[in-house]
């Protein structure tokens, strides 16, 4: 129901419109009532009326006053003027400040009916409009977009001018502006072999915490890949820390409770005060971001909490070696999850506590060992022949004599050949995906449930992977993709049939004839009418 409040000097005449006008029949509740425009003022910041009705000639304050007042703080409050007086200059005074009808006494109820059924239609129309507004939006606007993606990966690896940042953010429509800035990175991984239900959990908390930051103006969330998110926190340099710290705590309290099988962890920076300072502190957050492989207990990795183990000790020898960081599952985990720009940050984190020691011939003939075989097993498990791993690794062969300071460059040339036969294997295995999510597409796009989950499940991909490979590979999210599918055919049927608007709708997938034109007219810049006439 709709809510009018009515506004009228004469109390035969108020009483009679309110007690005559069956409200309920066309779709109104009679809010309440007053006799001039300023006791009027009270009812209507209580009520907040979707319909004003209010006289003109009043005492203390007259009706073209109180509709100013009203179109100033409620501007999607309808204004009917009614008066006595058939005179054009208040009728172009109640235009002015935003009267939708005017209506002159003595008012019949036929004349009242029609207003009041009028302006129903009006509010409903509008009220539709803002709400396909919003679906199409969030629709066509994912945070996981390619777009937005690409915009985050070329501004923080320094490939943009300030005045390019500011542009392109613009183009976007992503608020950039601030005095300091700071970066965070929150990974998330599932374990092989979970549960239905732990997937279901994570999922819902996964949800939970993008919804947190996408409703926040200080952060700006963007997708980074598969298994990352990361938060740009904009603030004064009185709140960067502050901010930051509020960031960690909330992811924190939504992921402390999950089961180990759920892995997470968030990686921050240390703040800038400029746009072009934040390749910088991306170095910092990436670089904390490797020892999540070799401290997997730590959840936040920070400057603060790394502090003790980056500290590394000046009478390291292979008695304070600690072994459980020599394990090599350590590095399976790296090659499995990580990515070829954080090879270096993890190998010198790797390195760090164990540099002394590895003046021991022994002790680095055991290391470079160690780093061998753990990555040969793993190029191996991907399905790559002794043939094709030996012709990427036979640059990396193993010198048993190789000086301390080499090991770090041959443990990065090693781990950067075997993500490059890993990143190959997964881009064959994505291609298939991909190939089998657009074979499902096509045949399902005008099913007005598919989604990007149901897509995911048909090809045994993770809905994650699956949006970051599609927006890579074509160009657009896999919402921007299906509609851009729905329109084709609407056109289609627009031209070579004589179906109404609502048919073609219900037949390209959209069960709301009106979002359907909605959703045509901004895509194509005309309504599907104005397309078959033309």
């Amino acid at each position: 129901m709709l809510k009018v409040v009515l506004v009228e000097d004469e109390t035969v005449i108020r009483e009679g419109i309110r007690d005559t006008v069956p409200w309920g029949e066309y779709g109104y509740e009679f809010a309440g009532e007053a006799a001039d425009g300023e006791m009027a003022l009270s009812v209507i910041r209580k009520t907040r009326p979707d319909l004003l009705i209010t006289d003109v000639k009043m005492p203390f304050m007259d009706g073209l006053s109180l509709s100013k007042i009203v179109s100033e703080e409620f501007p999607k409050t309808k204004i009917v003027i009614i008066s006595g007086y058939d005179d054009f200059e208040y009728a172009r005074k109640a235009i002015e400040v935003g009267v939708d009808q005017y209506l002159l006494k003595p008012i019949t109820k036929m004349n009242l009916k029609k207003t009041l059924l009028e302006i129903k239609e009006k509010i409903q129309a509008e009220k539709e409009l803002v709400d396909y507004q919003i679906q199409f939006a969030n629709e066509m606007h994912e945070y996981e977009s390619f777009s937005r993606r690409r915009f985050f990966e070329r501004l923080l690896e320094g490939e943009m001018s300030v005045m390019e940042i500011y542009d392109e953010a613009g183009k976007l429509d992503i608020e950039i502006t601030a005095d300091y800035y700071n970066l965070l990175f929150l990974y998330l991984k599932e374990k092989q072999g979970i549960s239905e239900d732990q997937r279901r959990l994570f999922e819902e908390k996964q949800e939970e915490i993008l919804h947190y930051f996408l409703r926040n103006p200080e952060y700006t969330l963007f997708g980074w890949n598969v298994n990352c998110y990361g938060i740009l926190v904009k603030s004064d340099s009185s709140r960067i820390e502050e901010l930051t710290q509020k960031a960690v705590r909330r992811i924190r309290q939504v992921y402390e409770s999950v089961p180990e099988e759920l892995q997470w962890y968030v990686a921050l920076g240390e703040p800038v005060e400029r746009l072009s300072a934040l390749p910088q502190c991306y170095g910092k957050a990436n670089h904390y971001a490797a020892y999540r492989f070799l401290v997997p207990d730590k959840h936040v990795l920070s400057t603060e909490t790394l502090g003790s183990y980056m500290a590394a000790s000046e009478d390291q020898n292979i008695k304070t070696v600690d072994s459980a960081k020599m394990d090599p599952e350590i590095i399976r985990e790296f090659l499995a999850q990580g990515t070829l720009s954080e090879v270096t940050d993890f190998v010198e984190s790797y390195l760090l506590n164990i540099q002394e020691a590895l003046r021991s011939n022994m002790f680095r003939d055991y290391v470079v060992l160690n780093i061998r075989f753990t990555v040969i097993a793993f190029v191996e498990a991907l399905g790559s022949t002794q043939e094709e791993h030996s012709d990427k690794l036979q640059n990396q062969e193993m010198d048993m004599h190789i000086k301390p300071e080499e090991v770090e460059d041959y443990f990065i040339d090693m781990l950067q050949a075997a993500m490059v036969l890993r990143d190959k294997e997964s881009d064959d295995q994505g291609s298939k995906a991909l190939k089998r999510a657009l074979e499902y597409i096509d045949h399902n796009y005008t099913n007005e449930n598919i989604s990007l989950n149901e897509v995911a499940s048909q090809v045994k991909v993770s809905a994650n992977y699956l949006s970051a490979t599609f927006s890579q590979a074509m160009g657009k999210t896999f919402v921007e993709y299906v509609t851009a599918k729905r329109m084709e055919k609407a056109k289609k049927l627009l031209k070579t049939t004589d179906k109404s608007s609502g048919e073609i709708a219900q037949e390209v997938g959209y069960k709301d004839p009106h979002y359907f034109s909605f959703v045509f007219k901004k895509t194509q810049g005309q309504s599907p009418r104005e397309y078959r006439r033309l």
